[in-house]
C-alpha cells in the first residue's frame, strides 16, 4: 500500500482548502485572513528571477486614449470627464507561458495591459486578449501556470501536464476552446481584441455603483495564423509580433482600439434570479442582455526609446485604480489585487513605482520611506508618520467610496463549482456554434495537434476524460477530436 502524505503549509501545518479561497458568502469578497492563498501566491511570485513569472515575452508602446462618448452617468473618473479628453498611456502585449526568448507566435493567450496616466493617479487595466480565463479561484492560479511551464522532471513543455489539468478542471473549457481556435495564434498584436476580463465597478458623482466589463475592439480587424502558419513563422522569426508592432508604429501606421463597456446595475448583479454569476471570470456577459456601449479610442503612436527602460520595467497591477473605478467580488480579481503588486515588488523592488515609466506624472504624497533604490528624495526632512502636527497633508473625504453590499454573514471556504456554478459547457458550446465552419474545423484540428503530444502511462485516462468534456460542449468537437486521435468513442464515459 502506498502511504499518503498530508498536504501542509511551508511551516508544516496540515490544511484542507487548497482550491477555494475563503470568502464572505459564496459570491462575496475574499478575506485577508486566508493565509493559504497568501502563501501560495507569494511563493509562486518568487519562483523565477529576474524575468516575469508569466507574460515574460512582451512588446509595447506609448499612446493616447481619447474619449468619444459620454459615460459620466456611470463614472466620475476624470479621464472620462468630457468628450475629446486625451490621456497618455503605455501599453504592453505579451504571451503568457513562454520565457523572454521564446517565440511570440506560440499558441498562448496574449496579455493586453494598459497604464493610463491620469491626474488622479495611474490606472492599470491588466487584461488579456480573451474575455474569460481558465480558472475562477486564485488559489488555482499557480498550479495552472505550472502546467503551462516546464515539466520539473524533463525541463520541457508538456501537453500531458496541460491536458491533465484542463481535463480535471472543466471550468477551463471556455478559455481552452478560445485558445485552441485560431484566436490562440493571433497575427501579431495589432489584429486582436483586448479585454479587462474581470468584472470591475464604476462609481458616479452621486456615489452610485454599477458593474462593468471593458472591451478593446481592434480597428485593424481580427487576423490570425492557422496552426501551421504560426509554426512556420516561429521557425522564421521568433519576434514577429514585436517586429510587426514596432515597424508599423515607426512608419506612422498607428494601431487603434475602440473601447466599449458592458454595464450591469448593482440590483442586477445582486439578484439570485439571473442564470449566471456576474463575478465568474470563466463566463461572459451575453451582449443581448448587456449591450456594448461606446467610450473612446486608444491609439499607439510612439515606440519606446529604450526597451528595457520602458517595457521590461513597466509594472502593472489591477490594484491600481482611480476615483470613479473600483473592484468587484470577482474572486480572481481579488486574488490579483494581492499578488500583482507583490510580484512587482519582488521583481523590481519595493520602490518600483519610482521608476520613470511607472511613476505618476502628477503629485504623489504619502509616508512611505526607505527601501532599496529610493531615488525621489525619500521625503526629505518631512515627518514619516501620520497623523502629525508638522505637515499639511490631509485626507480628502470626497474620494471615499460607497459601501459594497455583500451576500452573506458567514465566512467559509465555498466550492466555486457547486450546484448552480458548475455549468462549464453552455458558453463554450455557444462559442463553437457561432464559429464559421472553417474555424470549427481549424479548432478541432488544433486540438488534435496539441493533444497528440499527451504521453505516458496516464495518456488514455487524460485523453478520455477531456474527450468526455468536449462531447458535452458539442458532439462535433468530441467526435472530431476522437477520430483524429484514433479513440474508440464507444468506450468513452459520456
Amino acid at each position: 500500500m502506498k502511504s499518503h502524505e498530508k498536504l501542509t503549509t511551508a511551516s508544516g501545518r496540515p490544511f484542507v482548502e487548497n482550491e477555494n479561497s475563503q470568502s464572505v458568502g459564496s459570491r462575496g469578497p475574499l478575506l485577508l485572513q486566508d493565509y493559504i492563498l497568501h502563501e501560495k501566491m507569494a511563493h509562486f511570485n518568487r519562483e523565477r528571477i529576474p524575468e516575469r513569472v508569466v507574460h515574460a515575452k512582451g512588446s509595447g508602446a506609448f499612446g493616447t486614449f481619447t474619449v468619444t462618448h459620454d459615460i459620466t452617468k456611470y463614472t466620475k473618473a476624470k479621464l472620462f470627464s468630457e468628450i475629446g479628453k486625451e490621456t497618455k498611456v503605455i501599453m504592453r502585449f505579451s504571451t503568457v507561458g513562454g520565457e523572454r526568448g521564446s517565440a511570440d507566435t506560440e499558441r498562448d493567450p496574449r496579455g493586453f495591459s494598459i497604464k493610463f496616466y491620469t491626474e488622479d493617479g495611474n490606472w492599470d487595466l491588466v487584461g488579456n486578449n480573451t474575455p474569460v480565463f481558465f480558472v475562477k479561484d486564485p488559489k488555482k492560479f499557480g498550479d495552472f501556470i505550472h502546467t503551462q511551464k516546464r515539466d520539473p522532471y524533463t525541463n520541457m513543455k508538456s501537453p500531458t501536464m496541460m491536458w491533465d489539468y484542463w481535463s480535471l478542471n472543466p471550468e477551463s473549457l471556455h478559455q481552452v476552446l478560445i485558445l485552441m481556435s485560431d484566436r490562440g495564434t493571433p497575427y501579431g498584436y495589432r489584429h486582436m481584441h483586448g479585454f479587462g476580463s474581470h468584472t470591475f465597478s464604476m462609481i458616479n458623482v452621486a456615489n452610485e455603483r454599477t458593474y462593468v466589463k471593458f472591451h478593446f475592439i481592434t480597428a485593424q480587424g481580427i487576423k490570425n495564423f492557422n496552426n501551421e502558419e504560426a509554426a512556420e513563422m516561429k521557425s522564421r522569426d521568433m519576434d514577429f509580433a514585436q517586429r510587426d508592432l514596432f515597424e508599423n508604429i515607426d512608419s506612422g501606421n498607428f494601431p487603434q482600439w475602440n473601447l466599449q463597456i458592458q454595464v450591469m446595475t448593482e440590483e442586477q448583479a445582486n439578484s439570485q434570479d439571473y442564470y449566471l454569476n456576474p463575478f465568474d471570470v470563466t463566463k461572459v456577459w451575453p451582449h443581448a442582455d448587456f449591450p456594448l456601449i461606446d467610450v473612446g479610442v486608444l491609439e499607439l503612436n510612439q515606440n519606446p526609446h529604450n526597451y528595457f527602460q520602458d517595457i521590461e520595467q513597466v509594472a502593472f497591477a489591477p490594484a491600481h485604480i482611480v476615483d470613479g473605478i473600483g473592484y468587484s467580488p470577482d474572486k480572481m480579481l481579488q486574488g490579483r489585487l494581492l499578488s500583482y503588486p507583490d510580484a512587482q515588488r519582488y521583481r523590481l523592488g519595493t520602490n518600483y513605482e519610482q521608476i520613470p515609466v511607472n511613476r505618476c506624472p502628477f503629485a504623489t504624497n504619502n509616508y512611505q520611506r526607505d527601501g532599496q533604490m529610493r531615488v525621489d528624495g525619500n521625503g526629505g526632512s518631512n515627518p514619516n508618520y501620520f497623523p502629525n502636527s508638522f505637515d499639511s497633508m490631509e485626507i480628502d473625504q470626497t474620494y471615499k467610496e460607497p459601501p459594497m453590499e455583500v451576500f452573506s454573514d458567514f465566512a467559509d471556504w465555498y466550492d466555486r463549482n457547486c450546484e448552480g456554478e458548475n455549468d462549464h459547457y453552455t458558453q463554450p458550446g455557444n462559442l463553437f456554434k457561432i464559429m464559421a465552419p472553417e474555424q470549427q474545423q481549424n479548432t478541432i484540428h488544433n486540438i488534435i495537434s496539441h493533444m497528440s503530444g499527451i504521453e505516458g502511462p496516464k495518456k488514455e485516462e487524460i485523453v478520455n476524460r477531456q474527450l468526455s468534456h468536449f462531447y458535452r460542449v458539442d458532439g462535433r468537437i468530441g467526435a472530431g477530436v476522437a477520430e483524429g486521435l484514433g479513440v474508440d468513442v464507444d468506450l468513452l464515459e459520456r
